[in-house]
């Protein structure tokens, strides 16, 4: 087998790789938006620090963070 055919085996192989596409990370982070402000129902990610949400809570309505996430943190 010469080196002309193991380049176009190589090409076939990385053409199979290349078919199947590109993969999202999207609809992964839309079922981990399970956190929600219930004031405004922003969503927030699963993984969102408590001092973010404090933040969030201050600027946006001028309440506490317990006032507006409840369930967060359980």
């Amino acid at each position: 087998m010469g080196n002309g055919a193991k380049a176009a085996q190589k090409r076939e192989r990385n053409a199979a790789k290349a078919a199947s596409g590109p993969k999202s990370q999207l609809k992964v982070n839309q079922q981990a938006m399970n956190i929600i402000c219930q004031t405004c129902r922003q969503t927030f990610l699963l993984t969102t620090r408590p001092p973010a949400l404090e933040e969030h809570a201050q600027n946006k309505h001028g309440k506490t963070m317990a006032e507006c996430f409840p369930n967060a943190g359980k």
